[in-house]
């Protein structure tokens, strides 16, 4: 049975950063019917908490404050079940993604819909899981439904960039596009060129090297799909670089990713960027739980901390060179 009061980080207005998180006991949620009660053993921050924080995304989020942050990754125990939840019991280890406009995943406790958690083997820590899905189910979308690249390394090769390579979705991005059919060139921050090499991609450039920045293969490889994972870039930049019908898949997505988007639609262009807006769904998570139980993907973690020091990782994920997932531990 779940406490009736919980430890939680929340912040009450826009902005503020590190400073503007608060640390208070509130009352623990209650799961409706359609939903599990979850005592966290791990959640994971993402770049998009920030910015709801920062108000880039307002109004959609959040959609009244106090907010308790962190809108989508947690692991942890299920604690109590809604009345239709059939697929779950009490004690059952879990993953899930949070609903985006409540968040409350830097709490001890979490609700999630039942149709949106996936069980947790003992393969899989709760650090691992909570990494995995939101960072996770992007490049696996990305990958698997835009580019159309089977995880069996069936189907035609392809050549494929991963841009921020070492960040969350990136350092998926790479594993995943490694089970397929395809070579992989990879940009990244000097310090990870190694890790990076690890990961299993076949080339690896340093961002700020002129060859990096222009996104060049040192191979001269035409990308016939880019997953991109950085800001800043043009299309300009990517299209000299491209097969016949390549594609970049932007993961962070602008209103000028749009515009391309659609300029490109009404001019019939072979070349295309490509605005991703993730889409959960419970047959990829078990795809990607399943994966690192088999040891065919893993959750790389940046650094842990403790729900008392939320700050120190609030200020981490602002400032944006983690290598892999920033966890936080209630």
């Amino acid at each position: 049975m779940a406490a009736k009061t919980m430890r939680a980080v929340q912040y009450s207005c826009y902005g503020g950063g590190a400073d503007g998180l608060e640390h208070v006991e509130v009352p623990v949620p209650t799961p409706a019917k359609d939903e599990v009660l979850v005592k966290i053993e791990a959640a994971s921050l993402n770049p998009i908490d920030c910015k709801i924080q920062k108000g880039t995304v307002r109004p959609l989020f959040p959609r009244k404050f106090p907010h308790i942050p962190e809108f989508s990754d947690v692991a942890g125990e299920v604690v109590e079940v809604g009345s239709v939840v059939k697929n779950f019991k009490v004690g059952d280890k879990v993953v899930s993604t949070l609903n985006a406009f409540t968040g409350g995943g830097l709490a001890e406790y979490a609700v999630a819909k039942a149709n949106l958690t996936v069980s947790r083997p003992a393969e899989v820590s709760a650090a691992e899981g909570a990494g995995l899905l939101i960072a996770g189910l992007t490049a696996h979308q990305a990958l698997v439904e835009f580019a159309g690249i089977k995880l069996d390394g069936t189907g035609p090769r392809k050549r494929v960039l991963v841009t921020a390579a070492s960040g969350g979705v990136g350092h998926y991005a790479v594993q995943l596009a490694k089970l397929g059919n395809t070579y992989i060139t990879a940009t990244c921050g000097a310090r990870n060129l190694n890790f990076i090499k690890s990961l299993g991609a076949d080339e690896v450039m340093d961002y700020k090297t002129p060859d990096g920045a222009a996104l060049k293969s040192p191979s001269g490889q035409k990308y016939d799909v880019v997953i991109h994972c950085a800001t800043g870039f043009p299309w300009s930049i990517f299209e000299p670089h491209l097969s016949t019908n390549g594609k970049v898949i932007d993961a962070t997505p602008t209103f000028s990713t749009m515009l391309t988007f659609a300029k490109q639609k009404l001019t019939f262009s072979k070349k295309q960027l490509v605005p991703l807006f993730l889409s959960s769904k419970k047959e990829s998570m078990e795809c990607l739980v399943g994966l690192v139980k088999e040891g065919k993907l893993k959750t790389v973690i940046d650094s842990k901390h403790p729900l008392s020091k939320a700050e120190e990782a609030w200020t981490k994920c602002i400032e944006g060179h983690a290598t892999g997932k920033i966890i936080v531990e209630p």
